[in-house]
């Protein structure tokens, strides 16, 4: 769901994630990442968050674009997308649980503020337009499995999963260890149990919205971030609890941009189930044949899209 309230009514234009908004026919973004699990002080982000910003309006200045509408709606807006990724590891860090912390609204708010500062300064400097957005928070999949750290402001999916594929004509699937969670564990000394995850928090709901809500106060694009729920017709998913999750979205929505969520189990033969720790570790490197659903979108289609050729 798209939400654009108040000053932002107009802005109904998104890309793909949804991160970026615009009001703006062929408007671009040049988004860039902080890893907040990494940097280690107030006075380092300062200056991370400042050649951040100026790396990425060089970029606006540079980089070539596909046709001149482009060039010209850039040359007015110099949309930037100074993003962060890796909250979950800086709270796991800080022995902190996953959600809102007033030491993260400081630190938020140096991001929002320098990253201001820095993008009209050098605006000014280089004589070109001052950006009209600064900050939105992409998923960061790829890059946040390359930085080894949670991905844009999500808690770590799950410790360890299982994950199911298609080999030629046949299902299997394996046990995994989550990449960043072991590093987690490995670095911070963190026992797997105490690890808060996204399918964990999936009956905590208003947790996870609120902590959304609470990034957006500093972001002025919007953030991608998907919500898990429990399955439908579940205890913690079912028609009694409809209305108390539209109150809870609802008393959140007007500091939110956009919301998305997705119940356990909605598309049939889902890649990844949440296991144990100890299990996945105890069957890592082996592959198991799996049984298909006979509902599963992949077997009815046969062949194409994300099922293989």
């Amino acid at each position: 769901m798209s939400f654009n309230f108040f000053s932002h009514e107009h802005e109904t234009l998104r890309n793909a994630c949804t991160e970026v908004t615009s009001s703006d026919d062929s408007d671009v973004c040049n988004l860039g990442s902080i890893n907040f699990g990494r940097v280690d002080s107030i006075s380092e982000l300062r200056r991370i968050v400042e050649l951040g910003t100026k790396f990425l309006l060089c970029g606006t200045k540079v980089a070539a674009l596909p046709y001149e509408k482009v060039y010209d709606v850039r040359g007015r807006n110099r949309r930037l997308g100074l993003g962060v990724m890796g909250l979950h590891e800086w709270l796991i860090k800080r022995g902190k649980s996953y959600g809102p912390s007033r030491e993260l609204k400081r630190w938020l708010s140096v991001y929002a503020n320098e990253s201001d500062n820095a993008a009209d300064k050098f605006a000014d400097t280089l004589s070109i337009s001052r950006p009209v957005a600064i900050r939105a928070v992409a998923p960061t999949g790829s890059i946040g499995i390359l930085a080894g750290t949670s991905t844009g402001i999500e808690p770590i999916f799950a410790v360890s999963y299982k994950r199911r594929y298609l080999k030629g004509r046949k299902w299997l699937h394996q046990y995994v260890v989550d990449a960043t969670a072991q590093e987690m564990i490995d670095l911070y000394d963190t026992k797997p149990e105490d690890i808060e995850t996204a399918l964990g928090l999936s009956g905590d709901y208003e947790r996870r919205i609120e902590f959304q809500a609470d990034v957006q106060d500093f972001v002025d694009q919007a953030i991608s971030s998907t919500i898990n729920l429990p399955k439908w017709g579940s205890d913690g998913n079912n028609p009694d609890m409809v209305m108390g999750f539209a109150s809870c979205l609802a008393k959140h929505a007007h500091r939110l941009r956009g919301f998305t969520c997705y119940p356990d189990s909605s598309r049939g033969g889902q890649p990844l189930v949440s296991v144990s720790y100890d299990e996945a570790k105890s069957k890592l490197g082996e592959e198991f044949e799996e049984a298909v659903e006979a509902h599963d979108v992949c077997a009815i289609m046969d062949r194409g899209g994300t099922c293989g050729a």
